[in-house]
């Protein structure tokens, strides 16, 4: 029975992955069972999602987790380890979104932010997690974005978040060869959750609204049903449409043509002027 810590558990592609997990490996469709430990802020929220999976048979846990603070990544894990024994999968899906002209921005501090949620969270994690991982051959799962592959414009603060996540975990991966530990890195198009709305804007303030184009958003369903895929294949990586796939290598042939394709991307009202 494999333990598995997701944060950003409470909704979006967190929480699709707990249920997921919980119908193919809870005991109430003949599965193994699985220990999901799900971490958000949202206590009222995680407690939703642990009781839907506890009616497919899995065994969870609630850790109220702010993962822009240190001390909560390392209670979390050891929370998990001393309820269930030890450590097989951590998912680092926790992230915020953010949408704004460089040019526009005048106090940074949200950029700062929006770095220790997006790539320090998932470090602290990681960091704590790893020892467990190690003793299971157990597997790591980071969840980055398109963004983190190719630089958007109007998203200075989110493609740095994403690049540096993606630029950690290649490198850990590698560190970890002969450990037995996979790191499988996810990279997510649109996908039809809220993050895009609950994003930082300008000013530092919630957006309330997505500046991509949503047209077309992949279904959050079969975002996390590709994610695990990949974590259970072990796979190093998970591009989930063909415009990422050709996008990453049309980068290194043709830089100007990615970049429109990312302008494209945007709705015409947030484009930067030309």
């Amino acid at each position: 029975m494999r333990t598995i810590v997701i944060t950003g558990a409470s909704d979006g592609i967190g929480a699709e992955m707990a249920r997921q997990l919980a119908a193919l490996e809870g005991t109430a469709n003949g599965g193994p069972g699985v220990n999901l430990v799900l971490a958000a802020r949202n206590a009222a929220q995680l407690e939703a999602v642990a009781a839907e999976c506890a009616t497919l048979g899995a065994q969870t846990m609630i850790v109220p987790t702010d993962v822009s603070i240190q001390i909560q990544c390392r209670r979390l894990v050891i929370s998990a380890v001393e309820r269930f024994g030890g450590l097989d999968v951590l998912v680092n899906n926790a992230g915020r979104s953010a949408h704004a002209l460089f040019e526009e921005v005048e106090d940074l501090s949200w950029y700062e932010e929006l770095m220790r949620v997006n790539l320090w969270g998932a470090v602290w994690c990681t960091q704590a997690a790893l020892p467990h991982l190690k003793d299971s051959k157990g597997s790591i799962v980071a969840v980055s974005s398109l963004a983190g592959l190719v630089g958007v414009p109007g998203r200075t603060a989110y493609s740095a978040t994403k690049f540096a996540l993606t630029g950690f975990f290649e490198a850990l991966r590698a560190e970890l060869k002969g450990a037995g530990v996979s790191v499988t890195t996810a990279y997510p198009g649109v996908v039809a959750t809220r993050i895009r709305y609950r994003g930082f804007n300008a000013q530092g303030e919630a957006m309330g609204t997505s500046a991509l184009k949503e047209e077309g958003a992949m279904s959050v369903e079969e975002c996390a049903r590709l994610i695990i895929e990949g974590m259970n294949a072990r796979r190093r990586e998970v591009v989930m449409t063909a415009k990422g796939k050709i996008g990453r290598f049309m980068k290194l042939l043709a830089p100007g043509l990615v970049e429109k394709m990312a302008l494209a991307a945007l709705k015409q009202d947030v484009r930067p002027p030309q």
